[in-house]
């Protein structure tokens, strides 16, 4: 039963690797789409806000469609990236990792705007009259004070990434050793005569990692608030 074959310690990693560049790849973007959405107020903010919240509500399948569409061989941005630079995501394992991105980036991005917005403006209006520029005022102040959120956003798309399906079996199909990440295997395994203790050893490790996840999140979480206010 615990047995774990090596074409499913190929997924595992492969899953893991997806999620931990999806993570770290929107992170900065994440933080500073949040920062905008918290501190500035312009034309457009309400459609933005809902643009970043999308992959939530839509089904996994149409936004794995419309990355196939977007970033596809033939598709407006793909073909281009192709020709000029040799980038293809469509059935890599670069484009699983966009596609986990993707579906995990309003999960990465609200921590850290609630974050953000509970940070008091009067600290970063202080730091400005006392001459700092803003962005200093963003690396001194309003960072390391959203910082517990950060980590519970990146822990959260983190998780999130690891189990996304829908979107990336789309996008990528689901081809061992190259795209078939976890969930991408037990779908696999469960249409597979005799395949459901090799399913269910997946999910067991699935539950254990997203287990950790959150565990982690709230630890770093903790000890990040511990540092800042000291109690």
């Amino acid at each position: 039963m615990l047995d774990i074959t090596p074409d499913e310690w190929t997924a595992i990693a492969l899953s893991l690797r997806v999620a931990l560049v999806a993570t770290v790849v929107a992170t900065p973007l994440g933080i500073a789409l949040a920062w905008l959405l918290a501190r500035r107020d312009f034309w457009g903010k309400g459609l933005i806000d809902a643009l970043v919240h999308l992959p939530l509500v839509l089904p996994p399948v149409v936004t794995g469609y419309l990355l196939l569409l977007t970033f596809g061989r033939r598709g407006a941005i793909g073909a281009w990236l192709a020709e000029n630079l040799g980038i293809v995501f469509a059935f890599k394992w670069t484009g699983a990792a966009l596609a986990c991105g993707v579906m995990s980036f309003p999960l990465l991005v609200r921590p850290i705007r609630l974050s953000i917005e509970a940070v008091d403006r009067r600290l970063e209006q202080a730091a400005s009259t006392l001459g700092a520029a803003p962005w200093r005022v963003f690396w001194t102040i309003t960072l390391p004070l959203a910082w517990p959120g950060v980590l519970a956003g990146m822990v959260l798309g983190f998780a999130k990434a690891i189990g996304e399906f829908g979107a990336t079996i789309t996008f990528v199909s689901n081809i061992p050793g190259e795209t078939q990440t976890i969930s991408a295997a037990i779908y696999s395994l469960i249409q597979t005569p005799d395949g459901d203790t090799a399913a269910l050893r997946l999910v067991i490790v699935s539950v254990v990692i997203a287990m950790a996840a959150l565990v982690m999140s709230e630890w770093l979480a903790r000890r990040a608030t511990l540092r800042l206010h000291g109690n």
